[in-house]
């Protein structure tokens, strides 16, 4: 995959390789150390969707079930296409945009798609980064400004928003977001922009000087949320209740396997979780020596990213045991004295009504066996249950600004584990951003090398952009709009791009020539199961989840959810027509580059061919062609140091079988005329 030109023109085969670039590159940057390039990866990967994300799914479809579904589709989807873009980068050296215009300039686009979705993932992603900076610093308070509700001016009676709601709701949804009711608000939340300010300034600083600034900041970014998470992890099982937590949170729902959706979920799930797609993994493995292990570093990473979502899962679920427990707890003394107000009125009959200090357990024996006999809920009076509390507010961003902090407020020293707690989300979202950064930075560098002599103002300037287009999330809107470009900007587009990088690399270049190319990094082939896995059983299991998700969208109508002031809850809302044109073009802007890019150079090819009439016109060196009508230098997308263009079109594959011929008949011809001299 490395091969020199030395070698190249020592070769007859004529065949194109991914390599065909000068045996080092002193002007590419390098990783300080393995242990750096090995903390980016799992950095970018590892992300704020392994603390909120995974574990709502995995306690939503069915628990271990869904575990062990997740760990079949990394298999099969996960590792070998992440294995494939830390070879395609590592290989090739560059960004990438640089890597499938290196196979052939047709597929340029997909490169483009993904330093688009990265972009539109950086702009909504920091605004994440933005509310744990807020939260943060409200974390230094005792007790905690979420702990109770406030009151009315001069006044001892609670805000009404917060009296139907919960503290922690009201301070997410009023206090920190200062949200609008609907998508329609437009006003600023100021606090929140000073926020976004910051975090974009930490994002900055740790990319100005590229992968050797954001390297040395990712021994701390990666490693301490694995710190805070053994932590919690100690606390959490300490707490009562937590067993609850991990026991339902283990409970095994085998039926789901037969919910296609349940399927989608996971697939997607997977391919966020490795960051497939965004051209960060080929990024940083661009800085790697091409003969750096990248197969053990796929199943590395790979693993190190289950863990940490059953890890973080485990974390999640003993908390919100607990959190469940306390509630439940608070359900069974709110019923008791509904229950001891409707004896004293005659309304309940003593027999029925049950001894005081119930434990959660006997109540629920107590409720069963006597609504039985009584309509209890006619009189107000419910099923306190830890599992219904379980289900409640664990999505997302509720988990973590909601559910997660509520719990915090019964720990013992409460303000220093919300400290914690926030710190690690800072961390985990700014490890993410830096790869989210390099997907767009390294591509385009690779490619505009005019940019290269003014990277630190690009990247300043990459961020500025970033911070003035992300304004429109600190709206008091701007919620409602950080979930429609997760739930829409990312998700088809990125499995385009995949889909398109398979098949740029399984049938376009192709799998066995891929194999070989490994070979020459490795010093070994891949097992062969990676030669079908790329060819067949990946590409239809992305092609499968892309219609899957097609299907839901075309099936349910796209809503985002809202809060509604005056009832003090969430509600499930229509997108307007102007927003759902907005979440169109989206998905559109980010796939079109692949067409666009496609068409672009046919119809540069059409011209070019029609100008020569005929591709007779090629000179031939050992087996490597020539010719003009490729491209001029400066277009081809290798390193600094390559003459020439570095890849065979692959329209051209018959003429590299003539360039064979040629250069076995001048090699016959050479070996005759020795013989001759010899004889002589």
């Amino acid at each position: 995959m490395e091969k020199s030109l030395n070698d190249l023109e020592g070769s007859t085969t004529g065949e194109s390789q991914l390599g065909l670039l000068p045996a080092e590159s002193t002007a590419r940057p390098a990783w300080g150390s393995k242990v750096q390039y090995i903390l980016a990866q799992v950095g970018f990967s590892v992300g704020l969707g392994n603390v909120w994300r995974f574990p709502y799914l995995c306690h939503q479809n069915g628990g271990g079930s869904f575990l062990l579904l997740y760990a079949l589709l990394l298999l099969i989807i996960g590792i070998p296409l992440f294995f494939l873009e830390l070879a395609a980068g590592q290989s090739i050296r560059q960004g990438s945009i640089g890597v499938w215009k290196h196979i052939s300039p047709r597929l340029a686009g997909i490169g483009f798609a993904s330093c688009v979705v990265c972009g539109f993932v950086a702009l909504y992603y920091n605004v994440i980064i933005g509310w744990s900076l807020f939260y943060l610093f409200n974390s230094f308070h005792y007790p905690l400004p979420w702990t109770n509700c406030p009151t009315l001016h001069n006044q001892t009676q609670e805000v009404a928003e917060c009296a139907k709601s919960t503290p922690t709701t009201y301070f997410w949804y009023r206090s920190a977001l200062n949200v609008t009711n609907t998508i329609e608000g437009s006003q600023m939340n100021w606090p929140m922009t000073g926020c976004l300010c910051l975090a974009w300034f930490l994002v900055c600083g740790g990319m100005i000087k590229g992968i050797k600034s954001s390297g040395k900041v990712m021994y701390f970014s990666s490693v301490f949320p694995y710190v805070v998470l053994f932590c919690f992890l100690i606390r959490g099982l300490l707490l009562e209740g937590a067993a609850d937590g991990i026991r339902i949170m283990f409970t095994p729902k085998l039926e789901i396997w037969g919910n296609i959706q349940v399927w989608r979920q996971a697939a997607t799930q997977v391919f966020f979780a490795l960051g497939l797609g965004f051209g960060s993994v080929i990024a940083y493995s661009s800085y790697n020596d091409r003969h750096n292990n990248c197969h053990f570093d796929a199943i590395l990473v790979s693993f190190i990213n289950f863990m940490t979502s059953v890890l973080a899962t485990l974390v999640v679920f003993a908390v919100l045991g607990f959190r469940a427990n306390v509630l439940t707890e608070k359900c069974v003394e709110t019923n008791m004295e509904k229950i001891i107000d409707l004896l004293r009125n005659g309304s309940l009959h003593e027999d029925v009504v049950p001894m005081k200090n119930l434990t959660n357990p006997e109540y629920s024996q107590w409720y069963k066996r006597t609504s039985d006999m009584l309509d209890l809920q006619q009189y107000g009076i419910s099923d306190c249950k830890v599992e219904d509390v379980m289900n409640e507010g664990v999505e997302g961003t509720g988990l973590a600004f909601i559910a997660f902090t509520e719990a915090m407020t019964h720990f013992p020293a409460s303000p220093f584990w919300s400290i914690l707690f926030f710190l690690m989300l800072l961390n985990l979202g700014l490890s993410t951003m830096f790869g989210n950064m390099q997907g767009i930075i390294t591509p385009l560098l690779d490619n505009f090398p005019y940019l290269r002599k003014k990277k630190t103002i690009f990247t300043v300037l990459c961020c500025i952009i970033g911070l003035l287009t992300g304004l429109i999330f600190v709206q008091r809107s701007g919620s409602y709009f950080v979930s429609m470009f997760d739930d829409y900007s990312a998700t088809l587009p990125l499995i385009i791009v995949v889909i398109f990088e398979n098949i740029a690399v399984a049938w376009v270049y192709g799998a066995e020539r891929f194999m070989e190319d490994i070979r020459g990094m490795l010093g070994h082939r891949p097992y062969r199961i990676y030669k079908y896995m790329w060819q067949y059983i990946s590409i239809l299991g992305m092609i499968a989840l892309l219609l899957a998700s097609l299907i839901r969208m075309c099936i349910d109508y796209p809503k985002y959810q809202s809060w509604n002031q005056q009832q003090a809850k969430e509600e499930m809302l229509q997108y307007p027509s102007w927003a759902l044109g907005m979440l169109t073009s989206l998905i559109i802007v980010a796939s079109l580059p692949i067409p666009i890019m496609f068409l672009k150079h046919t119809i540069q090819d059409w011209i070019l061919k029609g100008k020569s009439k005929t591709y007779g016109d090629c000179d031939y060196t050992q087996g490597n062609m020539v010719d003009d009508m490729i491209g001029p230098m400066e277009e081809s997308p290798v390193d600094l140091g390559h003459v020439g263009n570095g890849y065979l079109p692959v329209e051209m594959e018959d003429f590299a079988e003539r360039g064979k011929l040629l250069t076995t008949e001048e090699n016959l011809d050479d070996a005759e005329e020795d013989s001759a001299n010899a004889n002589g």
